[in-house]
């Protein structure tokens, strides 16, 4: 059994039979009652977010989950389809447990977390930076530079994402899977 001191950012929880991942946590104490742990968590299996508190030292629910590697291959009416990188073995995910799905290409690796009691995935994690090629771009104009500008690019895979005017159509840029922003252009 772990304790509300085991609590931590990523951990994921059972509370009320729904899985939860917790998002920020915190400590607030008083002069006179007990200290309270608050967390904001973030559903897994379901699509709620919520608050909850606890009163220091109360039991939580920890569930074990292992991360592994795996190479997305494609996407179908069942789904996004991984391989795992060790067995060969086949998984079908459902897109709302993708982390970034527009960013998705095949060959790409990403890290799944997988619940180790019922071996079931949890979600889908794309790598935090990624490269991408911009399939489609309006030209940029020269010497229009003095402000940051932006421009939508469109990416391999089909997302938009903002870019600044110097960045054309067949460049590799980097972005960020996260917030959806561009980092840098990259080169070949």
């Amino acid at each position: 059994m772990a304790t509300t001191a085991d609590i931590r950012t990523g951990l994921i929880i059972k509370l009320d039979n729904s899985l939860y991942s917790v998002v920020e946590f915190g400590q607030n104490k008083t002069a006179r009652a007990a200290a309270k742990v608050w967390a904001k968590l973030k559903g897994v299996d379901n699509t709620r977010s919520i608050e909850h508190t606890w009163n220091s030292g109360d039991t939580i629910y920890p569930v074990r989950v292992e991360k592994k590697a795996f190479q997305y291959l494609y996407q179908d009416e069942s789904g996004y389809n991984f391989m795992d990188k060790e067995t060969f073995e086949q998984i079908v995910v459902s897109e709302q447990l993708v982390d970034a799905p527009q960013f998705l290409k095949d060959g790409d690796e990403v890290s799944i977390s997988i619940n180790t009691e019922t071996e079931l995935p949890m979600g889908v994690e794309l790598p935090d930076k990624i490269v991408l090629k911009v399939t489609y771009s309006e030209p940029g104009m020269k010497g229009d530079t003095a402000t940051r500008t932006l421009k939508p690019a469109t990416v391999e895979g089909g997302a938009t994402v903002m870019v600044p005017l110097f960045v054309n159509e067949g460049e590799l840029i980097r972005v960020n899977t996260k917030t959806g922003e561009y980092i840098e252009r990259v080169k070949e």
